[in-house]
This record gives structure tokens, C-alpha cells and sequence, in this order.
């Protein structure tokens, strides 16, 4: 029973996450959502500042911690190990949602494309960075990185064992192309309202902070490995001369 149990929390806590990362990416651009970024009624320009700054601070501090190594290993001494990265995803979830229904919306417009033909190329390029994020999960595992990979191998008495992360696709030329696609999917859009550009500045600097501490722990597992790594390839967006000699060795590390 406990296995099952574990199994069905995966699958559904698997859904929830798919479900806010759904939601957000409709959330920014305002489309077929009851709630985005910009509707709604505001309660002033500070409140609603404050209110939003924390709404992100919220959602950096949650995938912050969970992502250390200390705190997965307190969880998992309360919950099996197969189940942390599925908390991880219900947690995500919660504050996705949570950040999205309780956004204040400042709707005064820092630019907006006037032209059709510029208003409908910047949401396709806005909604194409969000295609490469979903894209980049299935080059490190998809399913492994949302956890349901772990839930699948307790279920039928497998042990759990870190995929190899092999530099291949987009990983050949920035370090992180997940984090590439989100900052391609929050900055272009045909309407950037104050309060998208607050979200964008905020969720900006969480990535700019949570890739340091993520690549200093890269570091500590790999040494001189995944330094000359960094020295061969971009980390977010590739430019002319960077990309001198990948090393496309094997890295084995967990998600």
C-alpha cells in the first residue's frame, strides 16, 4: 500500500506542477485565464509592491531551500526518498498558484506593441521560450527532474540511480538552457505592464542567484570537470568565441 500510495502521489503531484506551470505561462500573457498578471483590481501602487515582492521572494525561497542537499535530507527522513523531489513539485505548485491568484496587478504601461504584426511576433517569441524550457526538461529527463521517475523505480523495487548528464543539444552551448527559456519567456511580450516588469526584474534576479549557488554545488561534485565546462560554454545565451571545446564527456548528477 505504501508503495502505491507513494506512486499515486507522484502522478498527481506530477499533474499539479504541469498544471501551475500551465497557468503561469497563460498568467503572463494574459490569456484564457480567470486570473493574470493584469487583471483584477489593485490595491495602490505600494501595497501592491510590497504585496508582489514578497509573492516572489515567496516563490525564490521555496525552490531555493528545497533545493539543498541539507534540506532533502531532513525530508527525507519524515518522507520516503523516492517521494522528496514529488514535494518539491507539490510545493512548486502551491506557491505558482499561490504567487498567481494573489499578484496585484499595476497596469500602467512601461511598453506595449502598437503594430499587429509586432504585438503577435513578440507573444510567439514570448510563448517560444517557454517551448524551450519544456524542451530542455526532456534533455535532462524529463520525467526524472519532475519526479516521477523516482516514484516509478520505488514502485517496483528498482534503486534509485543518477542519470548521466551528457552535453549534447542545447546543453552544448549554455549551461542552462531551461533558465534561457524562462528569461526569454518573461521578458517578451507584447504588453509589459509595470507589474510584468516587476515579475520579470524579480524572477530575473532569483535565477541570477539560484544558478550561483546551483553551479558553486556543480562545482563541488564534478571540481575541475564542470569548471572547464564554464569556461567553454556560455550560461545562458551563446555569443561568438565561447563555445571553444566543450567537453562532451559523461556528467552524472542529480536534478
Amino acid at each position: 500500500m505504501k508503495k502505491i500510495f507513494v506512486l499515486l502521489y507522484g502522478i498527481t503531484t506530477y499533474l499539479l506542477g504541469s498544471a501551475a506551470l500551465v497557468y503561469l505561462i497563460a498568467f503572463l500573457f494574459n490569456l484564457y485565464v480567470p486570473k493574470s498578471i493584469d487583471s483584477g483590481t489593485s490595491m495602490g501602487m505600494t501595497s501592491a509592491i510590497i504585496i508582489n515582492l514578497c509573492l516572489i521572494a515567496m516563490f525564490g525561497m521555496q525552490h531555493s531551500i528545497m533545493a539543498r542537499s541539507g534540506f532533502k535530507k531532513w525530508l527525507t527522513k519524515i518522507i520516503p526518498k523516492a517521494a522528496e523531489r514529488s514535494t518539491f513539485m507539490l510545493a512548486t505548485a502551491i506557491v505558482t498558484f499561490g504567487l498567481c491568484f494573489l499578484w496585484q496587478p499595476i497596469t500602467d504601461i512601461a511598453w506595449q506593441a502598437e503594430n499587429k504584426i509586432l504585438y503577435n511576433t513578440l507573444l510567439a517569441i514570448g510563448l517560444a521560450g517557454w517551448a524551450v524550457v519544456f524542451y530542455a526538461t526532456f534533455l535532462i529527463n524529463h520525467f526524472d527532474l519532475f519526479g516521477l521517475r523516482q516514484v516509478w523505480l520505488y514502485f517496483n523495487d528498482k534503486e534509485y540511480t543518477h542519470l548521466p548528464f551528457k552535453l549534447h543539444s542545447l546543453y552544448r552551448h549554455v549551461r542552462h538552457p531551461i533558465m534561457s527559456g524562462v528569461f526569454i519567456g518573461i521578458w517578451f511580450t507584447p504588453v509589459m505592464t509595470i507589474g510584468h516588469l516587476l515579475l520579470a526584474l524579480g524572477m530575473s534576479a532569483y535565477i541570477m542567484i539560484g544558478v550561483y549557488h546551483e553551479e558553486g554545488d556543480l562545482i563541488k561534485v564534478f571540481g575541475d570537470r564542470y569548471l572547464r565546462y564554464i569556461k567553454s560554454t556560455a550560461k545562458f545565451f551563446p555569443y561568438p568565441g565561447r563555445n571553444k571545446s566543450v567537453d562532451r564527456d559523461s556528467l552524472s548528477t542529480e536534478a
